[in-house]
């Protein structure tokens, strides 16, 4: 059921994990869907088109259906639906490895279901943009905020909600150094939120995504900035 926000796939096969937070997202308005494993997830995706997906890291089955599986296979598909991991393992590599296959956020076991909706506000926030916009450019990427489309030479590139903001903050900032810490707060909502890594793994992937045409530069020990 969609009670105005739009509907949340949750996955997840703790069944009382998954009744507090199909109770905390219904507070807030969003309908929810519940699957317990990487199949159900997957056919779910297809059939509701969710707005967003909570995809527990460690669901049970073979490992091209946990949750890492789960959201390659989206990805590889070209669906870039929003999707927060929830996993158990407070541990940098799950967390690396999740981001750089197209998570949008990522949160560890206990966590707070206050905060676990917040971060789905955050994503979708993220996934809307801003509308009136102007386009922007550099080089051979265009990015257009009306629309979420960037064009690198004329092609169309698939990026995550994330990966968009992120390569918008910076080709805002118009050739300033941005720091990480700044585009955590900018992009991500928060003032320290994975650490540095984070921000580190999606430029890596933005770099990958964009090819030979990326403007990024790192600026050691402080940030990026767009090359002019």
């Amino acid at each position: 059921m969609d009670d105005g926000r739009g509907l949340v796939l949750v996955v997840e096969d703790e069944p009382a994990i998954a009744d507090v937070e199909r109770r905390y997202l219904t507070q807030e308005g969003f309908g929810v869907h519940v699957e317990r494993d990487g199949a159900g997830a997957l056919d779910a995706v297809g059939r509701l088109r969710p707005v967003a997906v909570i995809l527990d890291v460690g669901l049970p089955g073979p490992r091209e259906l946990d949750g890492i599986g789960v959201c390659r296979t989206l990805r590889e598909r070209g669906d870039w639906t929003p999707v927060l991991f929830v996993t158990a393992r407070d541990d940098e590599v799950d967390r690396v490895v999740g981001l750089e296959i197209g998570a949008d956020d990522y949160v560890t076991k206990p966590f707070s279901p206050r905060e676990l909706v917040a971060r789905v506000k955050a994503v979708l926030r993220r996934s809307e943009g801003r509308a009136g916009s102007l386009a922007l450019a550099a080089g051979g990427v265009r990015l257009d905020p009306d629309s979420r489309r960037v064009h690198v030479d004329g092609v169309e590139v698939a990026l995550t909600a994330t990966e968009f903001n992120l390569l918008a903050e910076l080709l805002r900032a118009g050739g300033r150094v941005v720091e990480r810490a700044e585009l955590m707060a900018s992009v991500w909502g928060v003032a320290d939120y994975g650490g540095s890594r984070t921000v580190d793994v999606h430029v890596a992937q933005l770099r990958t995504k964009l090819g030979g045409a990326s403007p990024i530069e790192t600026v050691r020990g402080v940030g990026y900035r767009v090359g002019t």
